[in-house]
Formats: C-alpha cells, structure tokens, sequence
C-alpha cells in the first residue's frame, strides 16, 4: 500500500498494523502531516497518542519529480546504512530504527523533533566553525564504517551520475537556465563547450560508478543535515555506497564554498578531516559539485547575484583543473 499525506488515518492504521508495527487498539494515530519538502520519499510525521514517529516510503520514482524513475529498493540502501554505522560516536548523529518492511518499501524512524534543515546556511552566507569540525567528525565515523556485503545501489548512483556529472554540461538542453536566473543560460555556456573541463568531470564520474572500500553518505549537504540547539544529526543516506572519502568531503567542501562565497574553507577541511585525502580529487569533486548546482537542474535556495554565480563557477573551474590550491 502506497502512503501520502492525503491518507486517511484509518488506512495509515491499518497499514501499519499490517506490518507488525501498530496496534490500533493500544493506540491512536492524532495527525498524520508532512516534516518538510522531501525530494525522494514521501515521509510523513505521524503523531500518536503515545510518541511521534517518522514514516519513510520510496516510490518507483522520485517524490518531487514523478517524471523521473528511480529505484524503489532506495529505502533498503538507506535502512542498510543506518544498520551499518551504529557505532557509539554516530548513534547520537542519526535516527534510531523503528521498524522496517522491506515487502512495502517501508522505514519508521525515531522523530528527531524540533530540527531544522540546514539548508538556512545559504541566507546567513556563514558556517561556523564548530558547525564544519562536527560535520567532518561525522562525516569521518561513518567512512570508519566497515559493512560486509553492502548494496552497490548502482542503479540510483547511475541515476545520479546523469545529475552530477552529465546533464549541466550539456550544451543544448531542455532545461533553460533562464527560468532560474536571467543571464543564467549564457554563463553557463563557457564550462560547457569546455572540452578540457568536461574530460576531467568525466574522470571523476568514473571513479564515482566504480566500487570502493569507503562507506559513503552519497549527499553530503545542507539538505541532509538537521540542526537542533548545537546538536547536528544525519539523515536521507538513499544515496549510500562504497566509494572514495573525496566524495563526500568534497561535496560538504563544495558547500562551504557557495555558503560564505570562498573558498578558504577547503583548507579547514582538509587540515581538520583525520584521514588522508587525495587532495586533487577533493577539489575536483568540489568543484564539479559546485558547478552541478549553480547550473544543473538540482537548484539550491541560494539566492545569489549572476556576478556571484560567475565567481562561484570560475572557482569551480579551478579546482576541476587543480589549478587552485
């Protein structure tokens, strides 16, 4: 059975009484409302007479883009991560399981509570440092991670690879950058006729489909991370895989860099991330993350001047052809 906000009380119910989660005649469900704008799950916070709970259902598509397929199985990817990275320095980054169903694409999580999405980085044009050293602190326990027999999730990867490293650089689109940013299409089209450019992006998409030895988070940004007080916990891992540490770090590096408009940030995380790093691939996959975003179709809330994006793009250049430090 498919859930959604427009469910009735009685049907979420007896779904969950279904699966083995539920008794009805224990308890109650009160409201059944929606936490915020998820881009690939319908998620649902459903308040009980007893607790608050987070219900996760993938579709055989993505929630925000019906038009575009993805992998149903995405929900065991992110139930299989949260599985694996239970040691005592993560727990209290991450939501606890519930419960999941595998037969209805179902995961149930502990409600985080009054959080907010760090995404309200971009308006404030700063992250501060205590913010950036518990990312990277997070970010480093789950790559210490070590599944046996984790999923490849190729096919949501390949997915994704289309988003990263193909599709922005498209010369010819159906999407007009335009409608985002007036002037916005005509800027973009410098980085992609760069044949140079978009030889070393396609390296780094390469590496990115092959298998690693690293656990990955696989969407390392603001969208992912919830705040609460000074408190930072993880979430959306659907894109999860076995890869290489530059790829998240890069991507949070990438971040950095479009929150407060420099890129000094780079070497904060690099001094302060306690493994090695290759460090020519971590500004390659900053500055192909940087580029996806400011002219792919995975807008982001950042309200910034065309002269800005301008700057953020020729910094991204930069750091895909390691010509920056």
């Amino acid at each position: 059975m498919y859930l959604d906000a427009t469910t009735s009380i009685p049907a979420i119910e007896h779904c969950l009484h279904t699966i083995g989660f539920f008794d009805p005649k224990n308890e109650q469900i009160l409201s059944v409302e929606k936490p915020g704008e998820g881009n690939m799950n319908v998620v649902l916070r459903i308040r009980t007479d007893k607790r608050s709970l987070i219900v996760k259902q993938s579709r055989p598509f993505i929630q925000k883009y019906p038009q575009i397929a993805a992998p149903v199985e995405r929900i065991d990817v992110e139930y299989r991560f949260y599985k694996a990275v239970t040691n005592k320095a993560i727990e209290p980054h991450i939501p606890e399981i519930l419960t999941y169903n595998a037969d209805n694409y179902v995961l149930i999580l502990e409600d985080l509570g009054d959080c907010k999405d760090m995404s309200y980085l971009y308006d404030e044009r700063n992250i501060d440092t205590s913010q950036l050293h518990q990312l990277l602190e997070i970010a480093s326990q789950i790559h210490k991670s070590t599944p046996k027999a984790y999923p490849t999730n190729m096919e949501l990867r390949l997915l994704n690879h289309q988003h990263i490293f193909v599709l922005p650089f498209l010369e010819e689109s159906d999407f007009s950058l335009n409608t985002v940013q007036d002037g916005l299409e005509e800027l973009a089209l410098r980085y992609r006729t760069d044949e140079t450019l978009k030889k070393e992006i396609s390296k780094v998409g390469q590496q990115y489909l092959s298998q690693g030895n690293t656990l990955m988070h696989g969407d390392y940004y603001p969208g992912s991370w919830m705040e609460k007080g000074d408190h930072i916990y993880v979430i959306d891992p659907e894109f999860s895989f076995m890869g290489f540490a530059e790829f998240d770090i890069g991507v949070l590096a990438a971040h950095s860099i479009m929150i407060t408009m420099d890129k000094d940030g780079l070497r904060t995380i690099k001094s302060r991330y306690p493994e090695k790093l290759n460090e020519p691939l971590l500004a390659q996959v900053a500055g192909i993350e940087i580029m996806r975003r400011v002219i792919g179709l995975a807008q982001l809330p950042l309200k910034r001047s065309l002269q800005e994006k301008k700057l953020l793009l020729e910094i991204a250049r930069a750091l895909i052809l390691n010509e920056s430090s």
